[in-house]
């Protein structure tokens, strides 16, 4: 089989990268020929003039480059599928017109929501957001600004998705999306997709990190450092704890100050920036639990794969993806998204049961096993890549 994986890079590095190259990888090492066309967002300036912003609109909603790279590499190379993971903004959705044309079928995996919401999260002012969901013109998100809370930004976002709607180009020039978990997909088809079109497949690593001691006896939290993350709720929920329980917090992002503050008053909080991904699996090995707070929806995060892999229990959210990803008293437990009082009390709970953690471990590991390594997903792509060829 010969495909062509399609990837834009955004300006910060995230989850959907890891995913693009592991596939990729994945597919080489079982014998399929396997191409590459990657773009990236670092070429947009961050202060625009009028004529860069005007060029950054017109190639988001159609990029003529972006069609043609994708019209040549399938025609150049045979391609049977061309496999899209981020089209935003510098590929545009031209390029399943392009691989269409071409002669290609089209897989879209939906590593966000952006198909239905200006953000990508279905998350505004603090809270969950569904106003654009289900109106053909996603005027709502324009008049709030979501996109980077540019009214520009958020109009060419809206245009793009009315005029590949009333183009038809999500429904006739996709021939099946991905989405991450059944939260997802029916999420995706309460927006309009055809549930015949809309499979699920999950995250995985490529590489097994092993089980780790958690002998460290601290909680550890990894991601993005921002508002729809929960970290305010994590540091208000480490203010209500009464354990002496370290808490090691990893990662960057736009709370990156509030986050340093509460170190320096805090003598159980410490703050370890951004580390490599060794280092991340390092800390996930020796540590008790992971806590996961989102207050959004989330897509999948890559995170609890890791963790899982290394044996390590989960508090999480319950929320959107992350409610059917953590399954209560099994791998870890869920409480109320946003109520940090809850959190805490999740903490001292497991906490305060080493025998249960232990056994969560055991859980968590298992899963991993059973559901997230590379034959597991291989085994899934192709299935999807097989129905997708014989339509």
């Amino acid at each position: 089989m010969r495909i062509l994986v399609v990837h834009n890079y955004y300006k910060q590095p995230g989850g959907e990268d890891q995913v693009f190259r592991s596939e990729v990888e994945l597919l080489r090492s079982r014998g399929h020929e396997v191409f590459t066309l990657e773009a990236t967002n670092d070429e947009i300036p961050d202060e625009p003039s009028i004529k860069d912003s005007l060029t950054i609109a017109r190639d988001t909603v159609w990029s003529s480059k972006g069609y043609r790279l994708v019209y040549e590499a399938v025609t150049r190379n045979s391609i049977d599928i061309v496999h899209f993971h981020n089209t935003f903004t510098r590929v545009s959705p031209a390029a399943y017109w392009a691989a269409k044309r071409a002669g290609a079928r089209v897989v879209q995996t939906l590593h966000n929501y952006r198909l239905f919401c200006l953000n990508a999260q279905f998350y505004r002012d603090h809270r969950v957001c569904e106003d654009c969901l289900h109106k053909p013109v996603p005027w709502p998100g324009v008049l709030h600004k979501c996109y980077r809370q540019s009214r520009l930004g958020s109009t060419t976002v809206a245009v793009m998705l009315t005029l590949h709607r009333s183009l038809r180009t999500f429904s006739t020039y996709v021939d099946a999306y991905i989405a991450l978990t059944e939260f997802a997909r029916l999420k995706v088809i309460e927006g309009g997709l055809s549930p015949q079109k809309v499979y699920v497949k999950p995250n995985f690593l490529l590489d097994d990190p092993g089980k780790g001691s958690h002998l460290g006896g601290y909680a550890l939290f990894v991601g993005r450092l921002s508002e729809e993350k929960g970290v305010s709720v994590l540091l208000e929920a480490w203010h209500l704890l009464d354990l002496n329980l370290p808490l090691r917090i990893v990662g960057d992002g736009p709370l990156i100050e509030k986050v340093a503050t509460a170190a320096q008053h805090d003598r159980r909080i410490e703050y370890l920036g951004r580390l490599a991904q060794d280092e991340v699996r390092h800390q996930m090995r020796e540590a008790t639990l992971l806590i996961v707070p989102s207050v959004w929806y989330e897509a999948f995060p890559m995170v609890i794969v890791e963790a899982y892999a290394c044996g390590l229990p989960v508090v999480g959210s319950k929320i959107g993806s992350l409610d059917s990803l953590i399954e209560d008293d099994i791998q870890g437990i869920k409480y109320p998204p946003g109520n940090p009082e809850s959190l805490a009390e999740s903490i001292n709970y497991l906490v305060s049961r080493p025998n249960k953690l232990a056994e969560m471990s055991v859980n968590a590991r298992r899963t991993y096993e059973d559901n997230y390594n590379a034959d597991a997903n291989y085994n899934s792509l192709m299935h999807i890549y097989s129905e997708v060829l014989s339509k």
